[in-house]
């Protein structure tokens, strides 16, 4: 993306504003709610923008469905956590049908997904995390394993450690198959890891993790939170078996919009999930005194799903479906690209350090910048720069593209205030707030 035969550099904002003439996802952004033209949005990994037509959908819900229909409503509601799951795989996971529900939250799709694992591996006793994934799923795991007795080993990919740590070679917390498989045996009875690392950015070889996992037995359980949305995730070419995610980053479905969960249908009649709730019973309305499990991917639902998040859902993964998601991943490898080349000119010489790697195929549609007053420099960015980012420990400044409502002149105008904000020393003039939320 440098300069070649007289075009502008990257730290010409011109160089910005043609990559957005050229964007064929730019006209996206003007369906998204956008209140100040003025912020640069960096945040989208965590929360991503409003779609006008989700205003729509959920008033014409309340309206026009649930405000007549009333109970008669559930005749076409109570399925609805299906077709949801068939379009979000087949818009971003690059799989087919009947093997996705949207439904509940990570954390509960992750637990499910734990127990059904462990208990369709009977006699294994080992499980594996890595030190540097997200926390809910660490907590979790680590409850599990207490309660249950298990072995758990936590990859120190990040050097923070935790239960059962153990030391690892990685890069920008990376962990290659070869390494892993250090760490796999005839006990392991699933690994867990980030398809997109939360904090680093960094992209695993899922293809290859999952592959080397099978050799020994074990299944993988992918947490792609902070890659649905930003990346291709291939499911099918990649061979994965068991994910869980959420939607309302990159998916653009709303803060506690409902969550979704991936179950392989060569897989489907060997897990069982530890609650045996009604929607996943197979004669569900007789009510009957004994549990059946329904066929299919029904089977792994266990209550009533939030309508009003699904429609969410729909309007954001439907966008997304055609927008065409080989096409956002090419704007976040370019956007982060951009990124990258921005630090190494302005950001480098003031003393940060960049976390994530520089093979755009490593990563999402994130990166870190680490500096010693990082949390104080991302606070000073939303209070004086009206830019905003987020912070992550240890030390570090998380920015992203979200393609379909960050443009590259919004990126580039992001990091020349940061730039100038640190430059300047006047980031050190704002105190700390104690908001927890960072």
């Amino acid at each position: 993306m440098s300069a070649a035969n007289g075009q502008p550099s990257a730290t010409q904002r011109s160089f910005a504003q043609e990559l957005d003439l050229a964007d064929p996802l730019a006209h996206y952004k003007d369906q998204f709610v956008i209140t100040d033209p003025d912020l640069c949005y960096l945040d989208g990994n965590s929360l991503g923008r409003l779609p006008k037509q989700t205003v729509e959908a959920i008033n014409h819900f309340l309206v026009n469905e649930w405000g007549t229909e009333l109970v008669d409503g559930w005749s076409h509601w109570i399925d609805q956590a299906q077709p949801a799951g068939n379009l979000l795989a087949r818009s971003v996971l690059g799989t087919t049908e009947g093997q996705t529900l949207v439904c509940d939250t990570t954390s509960v799709n992750f637990y499910q997904l734990c127990m059904a694992a462990l208990k369709a591996r009977p006699g294994r006793n080992t499980v594996i995390i890595d030190s540097a994934n997200f926390p809910t799923d660490r907590y979790i795991l680590a409850g599990i394993a207490q309660q249950l007795g298990l072995n758990l080993i936590t990859l120190n990919n990040d050097g923070m450690g935790g239960p059962g740590s153990v030391e690892v070679v990685s890069d920008c917390e990376l962990i290659s198959p070869q390494e892993l498989e250090k760490h796999l045996s005839e006990d392991v009875a699933f690994v867990t890891l980030q398809a997109i690392q939360y904090r680093s950015g960094g992209r695993p070889d899922i293809k290859g993790i999952t592959a080397i996992a099978r050799k020994y037995g074990a299944l993988v359980i992918w947490d792609c939170s902070h890659a649905a949305g930003a990346i291709d995730l291939q499911f099918d070419a990649n061979g994965v078996d068991l994910a869980v995610g959420c939607t309302y980053k990159y998916g653009n479905s709303g803060p506690g919009s409902p969550a979704w969960m991936f179950i392989r249908k060569e897989l489907q009649e060997q897990l069982q999930i530890p609650i045996q709730g009604w929607f996943s019973n197979e004669q569900q309305f007789a009510m009957g005194p004994f549990y059946e499990k329904a066929k299919g991917i029904r089977g792994f639902q266990i209550a009533s799903p939030s309508i009003i998040g699904i429609r969410g859902v729909e309007v954001a993964f439907s966008m997304i479906e055609e927008a065409g998601i080989k096409n956002i991943e090419a704007k976040a490898a370019k956007g982060t690209d951009l990124m990258i080349e921005l630090f190494d000119a302005w950001l480098a010489p003031l003393g940060f350090t960049l976390g994530t790697p520089r093979d755009a195929k490593k990563r999402g549609g994130h990166i870190i910048v680490i500096h010693k007053d990082a949390k104080q420099i991302a606070v000073a960015l939303r209070k004086l720069k009206n830019v905003i980012p987020d912070y992550r420990e240890p030390g570090a400044i998380r920015l992203a593209i979200s393609p379909l409502t960050t443009s590259y002149t919004e990126v580039y105008d992001g990091f020349a205030r940061l730039r100038d904000l640190v430059a300047s020393g006047e980031y050190q003039q704002v105190q700390l707030d104690g908001n927890r939320v960072t």
